[in-house]
């Protein structure tokens, strides 16, 4: 029995004609990005891929190509024993590599052997990035952007969530990027997605939208952290069908903050190594005053001073006005009945 090879656009069409998405590139390859739902199988590891690499350029095709085979053979044989042995005879992989070609056409072939209705994605891995790419370049023109914006501390993440409750379509990229867009946004101890990562995380979620209902989506600059907004993306942002403003006072915002970066509270030197980053905008004498309130726990103040004196003056110098209409939507709070009220007030 033989396998057969299926085109990226089919496999789309009809994902679920798939039990399991098996990539076999290394553990980094992995890492770096995957198809959507794909589990790894490596038949090489990090140090043979290189290994083999090294081979193929410094000796031969044939004696990497032999090399390789090897380590593959043992890989593949540790996977039918750890992975397959329960598998049932229905059972439909859909294998891939970075091209489509030897490391995904060897485990394809030994699965089609054993009688498996194997297909191998023709063309693997960069196939599937170029018609990541193709799409983001059109898709969200396709959409009616809603952007929130509002000063830091508003309650614009909150309020998606609460969108997303009541049925919206919602884009939360920076929950897409593990980032939340600020000097302050790095999550502690969650590393960002891969550029890659990213971008296909985004495509995936504009691939399930309907262009006939409004997308919400937080205002955000071209880069959220280290990683950047695809141009498509951004040019969206920047020109939606609407704009809604979200309106709270500073003492709200103070409270929702203190919620939401609760663990500056507990570890205020993060903090303090965070704050020196705005020495050249604020000056070397403002931002040791700030991480002086830090180290003695004075949030009542040095929240309201960071809002007043840094990022307040910061959104309004970035303020795009542009010519969608400006919705204004105050909040008390940032509690839940007050995001509820409002998600509703915005989907009526």
């Amino acid at each position: 029995m033989s396998f057969s090879p299926i085109q990226v656009p089919d496999w789309l069409a009809q994902p679920a004609q798939f039990d399991c998405v098996i990539d076999v590139r290394s553990p980094a390859e992995f890492a770096d990005d995957h198809l959507p739902g794909a589990v790894n199988w490596p038949v090489l590891d990090d140090a043979e891929r290189a290994h083999v690499g090294t081979v193929y350029t410094q000796v031969s095709t044939f004696e990497a190509r032999k090399q390789g085979a090897a380590l593959v053979s043992r890989r593949i044989a540790d996977m039918l024993e750890r992975h397959v042995a329960d598998k049932p005879k229905d059972w439909r992989p859909l294998v891939y590599c970075w091209r489509g070609g030897q490391r995904s056409g060897s485990l394809s072939l030994v699965l089609a052997q054993i009688g498996f209705r194997t297909r191998q994605l023709q063309g693997g891995y960069k196939a599937f990035r170029a018609q990541v790419r193709e799409d983001l370049a059109t898709l969200p023109g396709r959409f009616q952007w809603q952007v929130l914006r509002g000063r830091t501390g508003s309650g614009k993440t909150r309020l998606l969530a609460a969108l997303a409750d009541e049925g919206a379509q919602v884009l939360d990229l920076e929950a897409l990027a593990a980032h939340r867009g600020s000097v302050l946004g790095g999550l502690p101890g969650v590393a960002q997605p891969g550029q890659k990562q990213f971008e296909g995380q985004i495509w995936q979620q504009l691939q399930g939208f309907d262009p006939r209902r409004p997308v919400f989506v937080e205002a955000e600059s071209r880069r959220i952290g280290a990683r950047q907004l695809p141009d498509s993306v951004l040019a969206a942002l920047q020109a939606p069908a609407g704009w809604v403003e979200l309106q709270m006072d500073i003492p709200a915002r103070t409270e929702l903050l203190l919620d939401e970066y609760r663990f500056f509270t507990a570890q205020p030197e993060a903090l303090c190594e965070r704050l020196a980053e705005l020495n050249s905008l604020r000056g070397n004498a403002t931002v040791a005053h700030w991480q002086a309130l830090a180290r003695a726990g004075a949030w009542a103040q040095l929240l309201p001073e960071l809002l007043s004196q840094h990022y307040d003056p910061l959104y309004d110098r970035q303020q795009r006005r542009g010519n969608a209409p400006v919705r204004a939507l105050p909040l008390a709070d940032g509690q839940a009945a007050a995001l509820q009220a409002a998600a509703r007030s915005l989907l009526t």
